[in-house]
């Protein structure tokens, strides 16, 4: 078992999640791609160790996935807004064939990056807009079960954004370091939002803290 593989299942399963062989093997092969463009385009950081990007961008983005398996598997449907390399939407859709993934980036050289790495691991569940996620907020109102976003790290910035997109059936994810940053969130003026649930854990290599907040309208 090489390295990153026993990495990536024993990461994964310390946050209590079990990846199968081709979870492994599609999620290597992203893990590859990803080095290999980021010598040309910038994105991720440069010259980031190996165990830092496993960490922070691969299991960092699979935290959600108890989330959204805890509705059916065939109605979900996660709009990733400002994915950026993909995460947490691809890394996602790499293991959820069965849910459906919408990335927005309107960065055109990371959207050529996404559409690679969708065809390179055959992916028929994703799909990529190429625009920012402004310009769709009238056509694309309760289409999503789910909407989340790493780029976007602040409830106060990020709420309103998304806020013409979400009814009352759609669950917004908030990726959060602290609990801290959701102190005001029900009191935001783009509300009403309620808390509905969120849980708090720490990344396994480095112990860095993580919170997932759920927040829905009413």
């Amino acid at each position: 078992m090489t390295d990153k593989r026993r990495l990536l299942r024993d990461g994964a399963g310390q946050l209590g999640i079990d990846l199968s062989d081709d979870d492994l093997d599609r999620l290597l092969i992203y893990v590859a791609e990803l080095a290999k463009w980021s010598q040309r385009i910038n994105l991720i950081a440069r010259d980031t160790p190996e165990l830092q990007i496993l960490e922070n961008h691969f299991l960092d983005s699979l935290t959600l996935l108890p989330v959204l398996r805890q509705h059916e598997r065939d109605s979900v449907h996660l709009l990733d807004v400002g994915t950026g390399a993909g995460f947490p939407g691809l890394v996602l859709a790499g293991v959820m064939p069965e849910a459906q993934f919408t990335l927005v980036e309107p960065r055109q050289k990371r959207v050529t990056f996404l559409r690679h790495v969708i065809r390179t691991l055959g992916l028929t569940n994703v799909a990529v807009v190429a625009d920012r996620i402004e310009a769709h907020a009238a056509d694309w109102q309760g289409r999503f079960s789910h909407i989340t976003s790493r780029a976007v790290a602040e409830p106060s910035v990020f709420l309103p954004l998304i806020r013409p997109l979400v009814t009352p059936e759609v669950e917004v994810i908030l990726m959060l370091a602290r609990e801290e940053a959701l102190t005001g969130v029900e009191e935001d003026a783009s509300g009403p939002w309620q808390i509905v649930a969120t849980k708090a854990m720490h990344l396994p290599f480095s112990g860095a803290p993580r919170l997932l907040a759920v927040v829905r309208t009413y």
